[in-house]
Formats: structure tokens, C-alpha cells, sequence
């Protein structure tokens, strides 16, 4: 008989056999809408939000089904499977590259795992009430599922592929070439979390058990937390938050990282229940620490962004960080409130506020989600004023963002600087446009930005050198161009040039350009120009050399021989 912990859950001994079906056939219909397309295209956008729909149904449908209203489970399965799907539609219409995994995206998945404990809950209860003991037990049971689900998942293919090798060895490959066929390896990956969820949704009261265990480790390890970021809080006015800024770790995540394990210790003390607080005094103070650390955490996560805001703009990226800041600040006010309303009993206060947080959560993350707000358009319009005002030069704008990240509105911006904006924008902005991934267009920016950089390393020795946009590009194009270095540019005769410059130890190089070569390719990649390359050929005794103060000249004796300061370089010229 199954161990249930909800006597009124029934049991259902098919469960396992039933969710592995179901499992296996969604597993299937993912290979079939998602497989078989050509490694490095992107999958078509319908594709993609068809298996969004697909999985999100199904997993929805696996986790949250009992046999108590079971048609209330279909419906929520459904539902959010066409939700979800529908914002994947529209992630994927948003950028360039039509990809669904973008923020709304995972701001939709982060819904329905919110929702799923939720909805859980009005289902036991048969109407819209949310009692914390019933929710809090559906929140953690749901996350031990998924998760055991997904290491039972990975156990299966482990032993998959050790019967597949033990067969193979003795000459039978029929299982090794059947676990590398595409749609097996998806039809025995859903029947494996199926199974799993199945087998231990039959046997939840033990799976309650293991989560108490659980609980009670997190709460060991509370006071630890709670003792490092009171210190932390209680030193920082006297070291300063320079040591924050100028850190190698972002800020922003580490300091709401910290407080959302603040906000899961604390709940993993207070448990679900004033029953419950038999923990002891000192982990109650524990958490009482923990939940007043959260606000000034959230506070220095805010300063942090805002500071990143003001240097640089705002991107999509900063502006969910915004939001994530924007939450734990009302998580930590609601837990300030709940200690001061609720003294010794703050956990009394507290849970109904979670109740009520969770869902405005869970409504937040389904509306941002939505197309409603465009992150981009802000960003972009944000950029763009930073670009006009000159708080940032047109060589370090970043114009593989606007491309890229910013969706339609980025590009329109794009378009209109291609067409009428100043001249030195223009070029960027039209390669921007044409550049079909980000990479390539960052190489070009970066030579752009080194070629506009190219007057403060650059000596003209010889007089009548026009620094044509083909001759800055070959001046910067490879290991021996003058990428924000000192070099020397000298003429040769009417049709070569001499460029002089150093390696990373001040070694002198040399190389002639052939400047009726540059100036018939122009627009060409330098890269496919074949220019005659003098090498380095060094003499033992030539010193290191400074190109910006040395003197440079080309000396006549039996062979015409480049000189640094009295010093023969590189090889004879011609």
C-alpha cells in the first residue's frame, strides 16, 4: 500500500506505469519537433515554441496530478503550456537570431514553477484558500521531486550505456546503436522522470520525511550564514564599499545570491507550522539574523546596480536586475515588518506576507513575460543618448548590443545612424546591420575602434602619407600592425611604405606595405592583401627601443638596411 502524506490523496498504483508513458511520449514529440534539423541553424520559430508547449505540459501535467480533481491538473498543464509557448513565439520574433532563451522566456518558466505549488494548493483545498502548511509542503515537495527525478534520470542513462558496453564487448551492439538514435535517448529520458515522479508521489509521506532531513541540514548550517553576513554588514562602514565596486565578482548577484540563501535558511527554520519551532532558541535568533540581514542586503544590491546604471546605461540584463533587486527589497521590508509586528512571533507575521508574495510573484513574472514592456526599446533609446551626449565615443559604443540584444528597436536605430548619422558612426552602424552573428561584428569594431586610436601611437616620418580608411585598416591588421602600440610609418619610394613597430618587449619589426596595393583594394580585407613582410632578423647587440622617441632613418651603404636609433633592423631592403 503507498505511504501518502495527504490521507486524502487516493492511491493509484499505476501512477508509475502512467506518468512513464506519458513521460516517454512526450520525450518523443520533443524529438520530432525539435530533432533532426541541421547542426548550427536555428530551429524555425514555430518549432520552437511548439516544444516549449510540449514540455511545459508535460512536466507540468507529471508534477502536479493526483487523482483528486485530476481534470483541474489538465487544465493547468494546458494552460500554462500555451502560455509559455506564446511567449517563446515572441521571445524568438524579438531578436535577430530567433531564439526563444532569452529573459521572458525564463521569466515564463519561473511563473509556472512558481504557480505549480500554488495551484496545488487551490486543488486541496477545492476552492481560491491558501493555508501555509499545505503550500510550504507543496513548495518543498515539488523541488525534492524535480530534482531526485532529474538524478534518477541521469542514473538511468548511466546504466543505459554500462549494459550497452557490456553487450558491445561480447559483439552485440543492438542496445549501444539503439541508445545513440535520437529519439530513444528522448523517449527513455521522459519514461525515466516520469517513473521517478510517479514512484515517489506513491510514497510521499517518506518523501517528507527525507524533506524535514533536509530542512534540518539547512537550519544547521543557518547560524554559520547568519554569523558571516552580520559581520559582513557590521564591518562594511568601516572598510567601505570601494572593496565592493572594485571586486572581480559582480556585486549585484553576490549580494542578492546571499540574500535569497538568507531567505531559505531562515524559512528552513521556521518550518511550516508554529508547531514547528521546536528548533530551539538559538536557531530561532538564527533566523530572526537571517531575515533582518535581507533589506541591507538588497540595499547594497541596489547601490551596486544603480552605480553600474549610471557608468554604462541601461540593458535588458541591468533592468531584470533591477527587478530581482526590486524584490529582494521587498522581501527584506516584508521581513523587517514581521519581526517588528510579530516580535518573538515574527514567523507568525511573516508567512501569510510570503503567501501573498508569492503570489504577486508569480503574477510578476507572467506579466513581464508577456510582450507588454520592451526591455529593448528602453535600452536602446538609453544608449543611443549616451552616444549623443558623448558620454561614450562611437569606438567603444556597443553596437554589437544594439545588433544583437536589443530587438526591433535596436535595429531601427541602427538603420536611421546608417542612413543620416554622423560620419563616423555610420560605417559601424551599417556593419552592425549586415553582420549576421556577433563575433564577426565585434572583430570589426574592435579594428575600427583601433584604427580610430591609430593618431595616438602613430609617427609619420615622411611627409605626403595620406591616411586613407584602407591604409588606417592595413595599419592595424595583424600581429606586426600598430594595435594600440607605438609604431613609425616611413615611405620607401613612390610606391611602398615602411611600418615600424615592436613586439611586447619593445623588439623592433618591419614590414613594407605596398601602397598602390592598398589603395586599389580598397574595401577589401587586409587580410587577403599579400604584402611584403621584412620579419624581425634582429641583431644580438640591437637594445630594446622606444619607437615614440627613437630616432628612425634609413641608412645607404651596400644594401639599403632600417636603423634604429644606430641600430641595423630587420633584413635587407629592397
Amino acid at each position: 500500500m503507498a505511504e501518502r502524506f495527504d490521507v486524502e490523496d487516493r492511491d493509484w498504483p499505476f501512477r508509475p506505469l502512467v506518468m512513464a508513458t506519458i513521460g516517454s511520449l512526450g520525450g518523443l514529440a520533443i524529438h520530432l519537433l525539435a530533432g533532426g534539423h541541421e547542426y548550427g541553424t536555428a530551429l524555425p520559430v514555430w518549432k520552437q515554441a511548439a516544444t516549449s508547449f510540449t514540455a511545459v505540459t508535460v512536466l507540468s501535467f507529471l508534477l502536479t496530478v493526483e487523482l483528486r480533481r485530476w481534470s483541474w491538473s489538465i487544465g493547468f498543464a494546458l494552460a500554462w503550456g500555451v502560455v509559455v509557448a506564446l511567449v517563446g513565439w515572441f521571445t524568438a520574433q524579438y531578436n535577430q537570431l530567433h531564439n526563444i532563451f532569452e529573459f521572458p522566456f525564463f521569466s515564463g518558466i519561473c511563473a509556472v514553477l512558481i504557480a505549480a505549488p500554488l495551484f496545488q494548493t487551490i486543488r486541496d483545498e477545492g476552492a481560491w484558500r491558501f493555508p501555509y502548511a499545505r503550500l510550504h509542503r507543496h513548495a518543498w515537495t515539488d523541488a525534492v521531486i524535480g530534482a531526485a527525478s532529474l538524478g534518477f534520470t541521469g542514473i538511468t542513462f548511466l546504466l543505459a550505456w554500462l549494459i550497452a558496453s557490456l553487450f558491445d564487448v561480447i559483439g552485440i551492439d543492438a542496445i549501444k546503436e539503439l541508445l545513440q538514435k535520437d529519439w530513444f535517448g528522448w523517449m527513455l529520458a521522459g519514461f525515466a522522470f516520469g517513473s521517478a515522479v510517479g514512484l515517489l508521489r506513491e510514497r510521499d509521506a517518506l518523501l517528507a520525511t527525507l524533506q524535514k532531513l533536509a530542512m534540518v541540514a539547512l537550519s544547521v548550517l543557518a547560524p554559520i550564514l547568519a554569523i558571516a553576513l552580520a559581520a559582513f554588514l557590521v564591518f562594511l562602514p568601516f572598510t567601505g564599499l570601494h572593496g565592493l565596486w572594485d571586486s572581480d565578482i559582480p556585486a549585484t548577484p553576490m549580494l542578492l545570491l546571499a540574500g535569497a540563501g538568507a531567505i531559505l535558511m531562515a524559512n528552513a527554520i521556521i518550518g511550516d507550522g508554529n508547531e514547528e519551532k521546536g528548533a530551539g532558541a538559538w536557531l530561532r535568533r538564527a533566523a530572526l539574523l537571517l531575515l533582518l540581514c535581507v533589506l541591507p542586503l538588497a540595499v547594497l544590491a541596489a547601490l551596486s546596480m544603480g552605480q553600474r546604471i549610471n557608468q554604462y546605461g541601461w540593458t535588458p540584463e541591468r533592468i531584470w536586475g533591477v527587478v530581482a533587486v526590486a524584490i529582494a527589497i521587498a522581501d527584506g521590508a516584508a521581513a523587517w515588518w514581521s519581526v517588528y509586528k510579530g516580535r518573538k512571533d515574527f514567523a507568525a507575521t511573516l508567512r501569510p506576507l510570503q503567501v501573498g508574495m508569492a503570489i504577486g510573484l508569480c503574477g510578476l513574472a507572467l506579466f513581464l513575460a508577456l510582450p507588454i514592456l520592451d526591455f529593448g526599446a528602453i535600452s536602446a533609446r538609453s544608449q543611443i543618448a549616451r552616444l549623443e551626449s558623448g558620454r561614450v565615443k562611437p569606438e567603444e559604443f556597443d553596437w554589437t548590443a544594439m545588433a544583437f540584444d536589443f530587438g526591433k528597436s535596436g535595429r531601427e536605430h541602427l538603420a536611421e545612424m546608417a542612413k543620416s548619422g554622423a560620419a563616423d558612426r555610420r560605417s559601424l552602424a551599417a556593419a552592425a546591420l549586415k553582420s549576421e552573428d556577433r563575433y564577426g561584428l565585434r572583430e570589426v569594431t574592435d579594428s575600427v575602434a583601433q584604427q580610430s586610436r591609430l593618431d595616438q601611437y602613430l609617427r609619420v616620418l615622411s611627409p605626403g602619407i595620406e591616411l586613407t580608411p584602407a591604409l588606417r585598416e592595413e595599419l592595424t591588421t595583424g600581429y606586426q600592425g600598430c594595435n594600440d602600440r607605438p609604431c613609425a610609418l616611413m615611405r620607401l619610394d613612390e610606391k611602398r611604405l615602411l611600418l615600424v613597430t615592436t613586439d611586447h618587449d619593445k623588439t623592433p619589426n618591419s614590414r613594407v606595405i605596398s601602397w598602390d596595393d592598398v589603395q586599389a583594394d580598397t574595401g577589401k580585407p587586409a587580410a587577403d592583401r599579400e604584402l611584403d613582410r621584412v620579419g624581425r632578423a634582429i641583431p644580438e647587440k640591437t637594445s630594446k627601443v622606444d619607437l615614440a622617441r627613437a630616432q628612425i632613418e634609413i641608412r645607404s651603404v651596400e644594401r639599403r638596411q632600417l636603423f634604429v636609433d644606430g641600430k641595423p633592423v630587420g633584413d635587407t631592403i629592397e
